[in-house]
């Protein structure tokens, strides 16, 4: 009989998953098909870098949030499902990396003669100094963060369940790379929005 419920459960599980694998091709296929692509990512030459940058980071934002959930999950001590924690964590530790490197290969022509670096420093260097540069290093202050929490997570398992101190400092390093990451997501849309790459 349970393993009959069991069977079930994950049966209806893949059938959820299934239909929402399907609606999303649909989804994805109507936009590609019907969308003006040159509108949706725009004119410029680094459109494309610029897309998957800001994709990355719309993921990164979710993730981020679940691994701040993760954090006070840990803060208050109920039972943790360390598999669910490792998971989360690496995900959120891979996709802040491509994050980054995105961020970094669209830093080149930020930084070109024409580029948006040369229009705020003569225009509001204030702009370029606050908004950009401060935004880049609270940015990879994430990397390390998530980078650390993955590995406590990841090296110490279930031990966290019963370490108080240890399952603290994983979630302040989580919370830490939350508060970091929406810093750095406000500034980085402000910038585009004043003058894309």
């Amino acid at each position: 009989m349970v393993n009959q419920e069991h069977g079930e459960e994950r049966s209806s599980k893949t059938t959820i998953i299934s239909v929402l694998v399907v609606m999303a091709a649909i989804g994805a296929a109507i936009v590609l098909i019907s969308s003006p692509t040159n509108r949706l990512l725009g004119e410029s030459l680094y459109s494309i870098r610029s897309a998957f940058h800001g994709l990355f980071a719309g993921i990164l934002m979710v993730t981020m949030t679940i691994g701040l959930y993760q954090a006070f999950r840990m803060w208050m001590g109920p039972a943790l499902n360390i598999r669910e924690l490792e998971i989360g964590s690496i995900v959120n530790a891979v996709t802040c990396f491509v994050t980054i490197v995105l961020g970094n290969w669209l830093y080149i022509p930020y930084r070109a003669a024409t580029g948006p670096r040369a229009h705020f420093l003569q225009t509001a260097p204030e702009v370029h100094k606050i908004f950009f540069e401060f935004k880049e290093f609270t940015a990879l202050l994430t990397l390390p963060l998530v980078v650390a929490a993955t590995y406590l997570i990841c090296r110490y398992g279930t031990r966290l369940s019963f370490s108080k101190p240890l399952r603290e400092m994983t979630a302040l390093l989580l919370m830490l790379a939350f508060f970091y990451f929406v810093i750095a997501f406000g500034l980085g849309a402000a910038v585009t929005k004043l003058k894309a790459v």
